[in-house]
């Protein structure tokens, strides 16, 4: 019999994950397959872990526990759960229930019917999300497509269906800063959506607030394209091109009608514009260049403290 394996990320969910398990375990015993699910303790500074745990002593044929050492964030909860997955199938899911469970029959039709490697699902619509973040969010999905190699379809979420070789296949990258939203775009395979509207949370309080998703936005544009790079650079190109033309004009003028009157406010103004620019500059570079320190130390994206399995 095929195995699903279940990885959630849990980060201060402890009024959600007796509420999932309750959700999802339902839907999964009517699908008749065998499965597990991986709760993953990302560090949590409530009662997470005690509440895993009980579902853990209650069914411990099904719940598996990771408990890390602190907080890694979820990309290392997400990583670490796919490596401890067992299942030919395996889906990542939120614990919050804003990943419907329902959705999980309707994902292994498709993937049979249609013969694909990862049925993925994306939200249509933001309802009860706050309008700035909505707006902020869909300007990133139309920035990062402008110059991202990949495709990273527009409220994507990173609940999804996938076979065990897709899952193989991310494994095998090795990164230490991951997106993985992108990563699942970049190995590719065939892919469907399922669409549905914004579902909100059944419990409790989200832990990503605004700087949270912009500083995770950055992650990713800098994960998936040098794009920054080349604009910084086409920047200062354009600036060394118009600062050219204007000492051709101001040399043109002086020849023809003497030596003009300077005054010092456009001069400075004219000087903190170029040492602005330089920073952004600078700002760019330092960004990639401390990816690129992180990258070369080698450091494990996340350490388990104890694993209940």
């Amino acid at each position: 019999m095929k195995m699903l394996s279940i990885v959630v990320p849990c980060y201060n969910e402890k009024e959600t994950v007796s509420l999932f398990y309750e959700a999802t375990s339902q839907v999964v015993e009517k699908m008749g397959m065998k499965y597990e699910i991986i709760f993953v303790n990302d560090g949590s500074k409530d009662s997470t872990l005690e509440e895993c745990l009980k579902l853990y002593e209650a069914h411990k044929d099904i719940v598996k526990v990771i408990d890390f050492s602190r907080n890694f964030g979820k990309e290392g909860g997400l990583l670490a759960g796919l490596e401890y997955a067992k299942g030919d199938y395996i889906t990542v899911m939120d614990a919050d229930l804003q990943d419907p469970p329902s959705f999980l029959p309707v994902m292994f039709k498709t993937m049979e019917d249609k013969g694909v490697d990862i049925v993925g699902t994306r939200r249509i619509s933001r309802k009860g999300e706050p309008p700035i973040r909505s707006f902020f969010a869909r300007q990133f999905y139309k920035l990062i497509n402008k110059f991202s190699d990949v495709e990273i379809v527009d409220g994507a979420r990173d609940y999804r269906l996938m076979t065990r070789q897709v899952v193989d296949e991310i494994l095998r990258l090795k990164e230490y800063h991951r997106f993985s939203k992108g990563i699942f775009s970049w190995v590719g395979f065939k892919t469907e959506y399922l669409e549905y509207e914004n579902v909100e949370r059944v419990a409790g309080e989200t832990s990503w607030s605004f700087w949270k998703l912009l500083v995770y936005a950055i992650e990713g544009i800098i994960a998936f394209t040098v794009a920054p790079l080349r604009i910084a650079t086409f920047f200062g190109l354009f600036i060394s091109f118009f600062a050219f033309a204007s000492m051709i004009f101001v040399m043109v003028r002086a020849a023809l009608f003497g030596d003009p009157v300077s005054g010092w406010p456009s001069m400075v103004t004219i000087m903190l514009f170029l040492g602005g620019i330089q920073l952004i500059a600078l700002g760019i570079i330092g960004e990639y260049l401390s990816k690129t320190y992180m990258e070369v130390k080698r450091r494990p994206n996340y350490i388990v403290r104890k694993i209940y399995e």
